[in-house]
């Protein structure tokens, strides 16, 4: 598997999955991840909402093997109904 989190450096939900990101990759649960910063990559909510097929109001924006996760609740719930972190 991997992830890609788009986000905001000021976002504290964002810094919580990139570090949840961190620790699956740590442990080899996933192969690897990639935190694109927003602002710097010119990259907007409507840029995502067209590749995630929804409208998107909030970030961290996380997808799994290009298929759309959700935010980071939603990727924390991935995590758990899969139970990632104990691999």
């Amino acid at each position: 598997m991997f992830v890609v989190i788009f986000g905001r450096l000021s976002c504290p939900f964002c810094v919580r999955a990139k570090q949840l990101a961190e620790q699956l990759e740590e442990i080899g649960t996933i192969e690897g991840y990639r935190y694109v910063d927003m602002p710097s990559e010119g990259i907007t909510k409507d840029d995502i909402a067209k590749t995630a097929g929804t409208p998107i109001h909030t970030v961290p924006q996380v997808f799994v093997d290009q298929q759309h996760v959700g935010g980071f609740s939603e990727f924390d719930q991935f995590v758990r109904d899969r139970q990632l972190l104990s691999a």
